[in-house]
C-alpha cells in the first residue's frame, strides 16, 4: 500500500510523541525507544524511508533542526554555572578532540583495513558528541550539577569543532594532489573561526539589543529569535562550509551571557521545540540504518567501538583532567559517558557521499561505522549511566527543596540559612530589584 508523504510524517510525529511518553512511563531514557521505533520503521518494516520522504531536502532538514537544537542548548551555557570546573571543559575540547581522532583513525585503518582518507575522517567526525544525546541523558541521569555543566559544555561546544575538523579534513583529501594541503586547510581553517565567531557574536549582540529595548513586540521573541538565528546560520554557510553550527553556538553564548536580556520565555519555547526535533531526528536516523552495510564490516566493527568507548574517551578524561578538582569518580563518570548524535550522521553521510564521487571505494563504510557508534553509545550509556552514577555516588539525590515567593531581607536570609544546610533554595519575586 502506497501512502502519502503527509501521512508519513504525521507517524513520526505520533511515533516521537509515543516514544517519549513511553520512557517517562518506563522512567528511562527515551533515545533507546526513540531508536528502537526508528528501526522498526525503517529497515525492519520497510515502512518509513527519510530518502524517499524527504529527498533532496533530507540533509539540509536536519541541518536547520540541528542548528535549533545547538542555539538552545547555548543558551542555557552561563559563565558561573562553568566557574571552578572552566579548566576541565578547556582542556577536554583540544585533549579530548586530538586523542579520539587519532585513536579512531588508527583504529579504522589498521583493524578495519579502509583507506587513510576514510580513516581520518572518521577519526574527525567521531569525536562530536553533542546536545542531542547529551541532553536527554543528563535529564535522565541527572549527575550532580558539577559533572552535568561539564558534560553539557562539552557536547555543545565539541559541535562545531567536529564539523570544523571534518571540513579540514575533507578539504586537505580533495586539495592531495594539488600540493597545497597545508596552506588550503589553515586558510579554509582560518575562514571558518573568523566567520563564525565575528558573525555569531555580532548577531547575539544584535538579538539581545533588541530584545533588551524591545525593538520586538513580546509576541515575536520567540519566532524572530528563532527566524533571525536561522538566517544567520544559513549566511555563516553560505560565506565558509559549515561555519553555520559554530556561528549559533557563539550567538547562544552571547545572548546568554547579556545582562538583562528577557530569554526565559525563548528558552521554554526552544527547549519545547528541541525535544520535538530531537525525537524525529532520532527516529529518521534510525530508519537510515542499513544492515547489510554493518554486516559488511565483521568482527572487526566491534575493536574499534571497544577502543573508542574503553581507550579513546577515559584517556581523554583522565588527561584532561591534569590539575583540576575532580575526583576519581568523577574522572570514571565522565569517561563513560560520551554518545554520538545527529551531527556525527548528517555530516558522515554528507562526506561519504562526496568521497565516493572522487573515487574512495572504502568511504561506504563511513556511514554504517558512525551510525554504529551513535547506536552503540547511545544504547549502552544510556541503559548504564544512572546505574553508574548512584554507584559511583555522582548522582543527584531526588529533587526536593523550597520556592520562597518574595525575595526581601527577611527571605533572603531565611534562603541563605537554608543553602548553608545544603538544602536548594529558589526565590521568587515581582520586584525586579528583590
Amino acid at each position: 500500500m502506497t501512502v502519502s508523504t503527509v501521512f508519513l510524517l504525521a507517524c513520526i510525529g505520533v511515533l516521537s510523541l509515543f516514544c517519549q511518553w513511553l520512557a517517562w512511563r518506563v522512567r528511562m531514557p527515551a533515545i533507546l525507544f526513540l531508536l528502537a521505533g526508528g528501526i522498526a520503521a525503517g529497515p525492519l518494516l520497510g515502512f518509513l524511508d527519510p530518502e524517499v520522504v524527504f529527498g533532496d531536502l533530507l540533509f539540509p532538514v536536519i541541518s536547520l533542526a540541528v542548528a535549533i537544537i545547538l542555539f538552545e542548548g547555548s543558551l542555557t551555557l552561563r559563565y558561573e554555572e562553568i566557574r571552578g570546573h572552566g579548566k576541565m571543559v578547556r582542556n577536554l575540547i583540544p585533549v579530548g578532540s586530538i586523542v579520539t581522532c587519532i585513536i579512531g583513525t588508527l583504529a579504522a585503518r589498521w583493524i578495519l583495513d579502509v583507506s587513510w582518507e576514510v580513516a581520518l575522517l572518521f577519526g574527525a567526525i567521531s569525536i562530536v558528541t553533542g546536545p542531542t544525546v547529551i541532553a536527554p541523558l543528563l535529564r535522565s541521569v541527572r549527575p550532580d550539577a558539577k559533572l552535568a555543566n561539564i558534560l553539557r559544555w562539552e557536547g555543545i561546544i565539541i559541535d562545531p569543532v567536529g564539523a570544523l575538523l571534518a571540513v579540514l579534513v575533507f578539504e586537505g583529501i580533495v586539495s592531495w594532489g594539488q600540493g597545497n594541503v597545508f596552506s588550503h586547510s589553515l586558510y579554509i581553517f582560518g575562514k571558518t573561526l573568523a566567520v563564525g565567531f565575528l558573525i555569531g557574536a555580532v548577531a547575539g549582540w544584535l538579538n539581545g539589543i533588541a530584545l533588551r529595548k524591545h525593538l520586538l513586540p513580546q509576541y515575536l521573541h520567540n519566532a524572530g529569535t528563532l527566524t533571525f538565528m536561522l538566517g544567520v546560520y544559513a549566511l555563516s554557510n553560505e560565506m565558509a562550509h559549515e561555519s553555520g553550527l559554530l556561528t549559533v553556538t557563539v550567538m547562544g553564548i552571547w545572548m546568554a551571557n547579556m545582562k538583562q536580556v528577557p530569554i526565559d520565555s525563548i528558552l521554554e519555547f526552544k527547549e519545547s521545540l528541541s525535544v520535538l526535533l530531537i525525537s524525529a531526528l532520532f527516529i529518521i536516523l534510525a530508519a537510515r540504518v542499513e544492515f547489510e552495510a554493518i554486516a559488511q564490516l565483521g568482527w572487526g566493527l566491534v575493536a574499534v567501538l571497544a577502543l573508542l568507548m574503553l581507550v579513546a574517551r577515559p584517556a581523554s578524561i583522565f588527561l584532561s583532567a591534569i590539575g583540576t578538582s575532580l575526583n576519581w569518580r568523577d574522572k570514571l563518570f565522565l569517561s563513560w559517558i560520551a554518545p554520538r548524535g545527529i551531527v556525527a550522521a548528517a555530516v558522515s553521510a554528507l562526506f561519504a557521499f562526496q568521497l565516493q564521487k572522487l573515487g574512495y571505494e572504502s568511504a561506504g563504510a563511513l556511514v554504517p561505522l558512525i551510525f554504529m557508534l551513535i547506536i552503540a553509545t547511545v544504547t549502552l550509556q544510556s541503559l548504564t549511566a544512572r546505574p553508574l552514577a548512584r554507584l559511583l555516588k555522582v548522582a543527584e539525590p531526588a529533587e526536593y527543596g523550597f520556592l520562597i515567593l518574595g525575595a526581601n531581607p527577611v527571605a533572603r536570609k531565611i534562603g541563605l540559612a537554608l543553602k548553608k544546610l545544603e538544602v536548594p533554595v529558589t526565590l521568587a519575586d515581582t520586584n525586579w530589584e528583590n
